[in-house]
């Protein structure tokens, strides 16, 4: 099949295939440029990145970046929604465990949440900073969190049943989890200490097992 283009008459094949390229191109370009936003906000933060550091470092024309973004905050949102459908993912791993009275549960998700913030602190970080110059952003961070705590809160079910007594609140409980994961996460990545992510992931587990349950991991 044939179709007139700019006076000349190309195949309709040829014409998908230039479109295929064009669409190819234009995600290599928004990869490109996540990837350089990524780097720099770990290097010098958000609040400290141009556009036109990312268009530099990602090896493009500063105007390119418009024909994908409208500003460095859409930017970060897109980063942001990346890592929601990573995070998605977790919960369909066979080693999964619902039951925070069992110390393996607990390593589990310590180990999950460790790797997954660890991979992602330069957008996470990102959003920290992001939030302290932009409502929207302090919105987003106040509900990952809270969507953090929502989707383990059935992991707490059993304690009763098990005559165990949460520190606090249930949601108050788990709060307390995530901030001690995140607080010593940024304590590594900063450089104001020093552990493996195995010496970092068993300490954790162990620190909320007995802070959730107060019981010692054997």
């Amino acid at each position: 099949m044939w179709i007139q283009y700019w006076g000349w008459y190309v195949p309709l094949s040829r014409r998908w295939t230039v479109a295929a390229r064009r669409s190819e191109k234009s995600a290599e370009t928004e990869h490109a440029l996540k990837a350089a936003a990524r780097r720099l906000f770990a290097e010098r933060g958000y609040l400290n990145t141009k556009i036109t550091d990312i268009t530099a470092a990602a090896g493009r024309a500063a105007g390119s970046f418009y024909n994908h973004f409208a500003s460095k905050e859409e930017l970060l949102q897109a980063l942001l929604k990346d890592l929601a459908d990573e995070s998605d993912t977790s919960s369909e791993d066979p080693a999964h465990s619902a039951d925070f009275t069992d110390p393996e549960s607990v390593r589990f998700h310590v180990a999950s949440y460790w790797a997954f913030a660890r991979k992602n602190w330069p957008v996470l970080r990102a959003v920290q900073q992001a939030a302290l110059v932009n409502d929207d952003f302090a919105r987003i961070a106040a509900r990952f969190g809270t969507e953090q705590r929502d989707e383990v809160a059935d992991h707490l079910d059993g304690f009763a049943p098990a005559g165990l007594r949460l520190p606090g609140p249930a949601d108050a409980s788990l709060a307390m989890m995530f901030l001690s994961a995140s607080g010593l996460l940024q304590a590594v990545e900063e450089g104001g200490l020093t552990l493996t992510d195995a010496e970092a992931v068993d300490a954790l587990t162990r620190f909320v097992y007995r802070g959730l349950t107060g019981r010692d991991i054997d």
